[in-house]
């Protein structure tokens, strides 16, 4: 078997549901018959038992289709391993495909008995209801056995993609989890990106992988799974000057913090030197001492300048935006920015243009943002995050960061990302100025548009998942 639990430290593909059911078909034509579920079924067997070694009453949860007859071949390799097993599947009008059949004979055969009743209680339970493809919840008794699997505090294994999610998209239609349980996810075959944006972060819990003995071609890939991305190595004999400035614009009345953040993050973040230029000038201001406060009228887009604009920027960054614009070398656009771009195409037009001139751009969208720079609703944005982000990369021409749990990064060209790394302490405010500070860290020491925004997106989730995570995690302290 090719069991492997999904780590952040290296990059994966990841399939859509349409490229992994090519797969499976074309896979399936190379093989013994019936061989690719009983595969499968060992490998959910042998995952439940090391998960939960000293679980007695495992109750299995099978559906109709193929998912099901992987649950069927686990519950027989359980009870054959000394367990405990209730079984319970709930049929439709249609005849079972040939390797479900077939699993269903082996089980009867074995006088492994089949219920259609949830049981009293269980250690460990095991979701093969639907699987992948399916795009809704089930209905009826088998819509009430999910609901059961997911208000006990017992762990949970799903089977190849949990019961009620998306595997697209990550939209999740099932019920409410249980505070208390834990869960895992064999995904088989291939990865599916619902697995690690949106709800699949929660839905799908510790994610694994088995190809189940087939190769798995990257070139199929909808999208990759984000690795970390160094920075360069700095030389001994360097200066601040080979690590470029950052000068970030933003801090309307009343919203200088979020400016001054950004700031604190890009210092932290290496580059060489930070200025950052309030949009409304307040007395008393408490920022870093290396920190250099200048006035906007100061504010210069040379070669070696990455400009951070619109954190706390209020109505009064639109004013500067032409400029930046047409004359910025690497520009990221954040927060009010982007919602001055989404209501003049002349912006629109000029951020355009960028691309063009070869000007490196990174737009940092949460989805309402993307919303309004996309004429939609955050509902449509959300439903569909991975087409969603490369509609507006494509719209702008830019490297797009659409925030947001499994955050997506996308260009123009190529496949877009989802960054593995973060938590719900990065549900804080100003954490979203801190990550544009970070990715003009990044772009201030040489890294492409791509690069820092990959970058920067995932060392931004690293720091929310160290410490102690009951504790709140404030955007002070994730600058820093």
């Amino acid at each position: 078997m090719t069991l492997q639990r999904i780590s952040a430290l290296t990059a994966w593909p990841l399939h859509s549901v349409a490229s992994t059911r090519l797969l499976e078909s074309q896979a399936l034509s190379r093989v013994e018959p019936h061989s690719l579920m009983r595969r499968a079924a060992e490998s959910v067997a042998r995952l439940a038992l090391a998960l939960a070694p000293h679980a007695q009453d495992i109750w299995v949860a099978c559906g109709p289709g193929n998912n099901g007859g992987d649950g069927l071949l686990a519950a027989l390799w359980l009870q054959q391993a000394g367990k405990r097993v209730h079984v319970t599947r709930w049929p439709d009008d249609k005849p079972p495909p040939a390797d479900t059949q077939q699993a269903l004979q082996r089980v009867q055969q074995a006088g492994l008995a089949i219920s259609t009743e949830v049981p009293p209680s269980w250690d460990l339970a095991i979701d093969a209801l639907l699987g992948l493809g399916a795009r809704t919840a089930p209905a009826g008794r088998m819509g009430d056995a999910l609901a059961a699997l997911c208000a006990s505090p017992a762990p949970v294994l799903c089977v190849d993609v949990p019961t009620g999610l998306d595997a697209d998209t990550g939209v999740w239609h099932g019920p409410t989890l249980h505070p208390a349980q834990t869960r895992h996810t064999l995904s088989l075959l291939t990865l599916k990106p619902g697995l690690f944006t949106r709800a699949g972060r929660d839905v799908a819990g510790t994610v694994w992988l088995d190809t189940i003995g087939i190769k798995v071609s990257e070139h199929n890939a909808c999208a990759w799974l984000q690795g970390p991305t160094p920075l360069p190595r700095r030389w001994h004999d360097a200066h601040k000057g080979r690590f470029g400035d950052v000068a970030v614009l933003g801090g309307d009345v009343g919203m200088s913090g979020a400016a001054l953040l950004a700031g604190t993050a890009a210092l932290h973040g290496g580059a060489g030197r930070v200025m950052v230029h309030l949009l409304a000038q307040s007395e008393g201001i408490a920022s870093p001492a290396a920190l250099m406060l200048r006035p906007v009228d100061a504010l210069s887009l040379g070669d070696n300048t990455t400009v951070v604009a619109g954190c706390g920027g209020g109505d009064a960054i639109r004013a500067h935006l032409p400029r930046l614009l047409s004359q910025a070398a690497r520009l990221v656009l954040d927060a009010d920015a982007l919602n001055a771009i989404a209501h003049d195409q002349g912006l629109l037009h000029l951020l355009q243009q960028r691309a063009q001139r070869q000007l490196h751009t990174v737009l940092t969208p949460h989805p309402l943002e993307a919303a309004r720079l996309l004429e939609s609703s955050t509902g449509e944005v959300q439903a569909d995050r991975l087409a969603s982000a490369q509609a507006l990369a494509t719209l702008t021409q830019s490297c797009v960061v659409l925030k947001g749990a499994g955050s997506v990064i996308a260009c123009a060209h190529g496949l877009p990302h989802i960054n593995p790394t973060g938590n719900a302490r990065l549900s804080t405010a100003g954490s979203g100025d801190v990550l544009a500070g970070m990715i003009g860290a990044r772009m201030a020491q040489g890294q492409t548009a791509w690069e820092a925004a990959c970058g920067a997106v995932y060392a931004h989730g690293q720091r929310a998942e160290e410490g102690p995570q009951d504790s709140v995690l404030t955007a002070d302290l994730l600058a820093c």
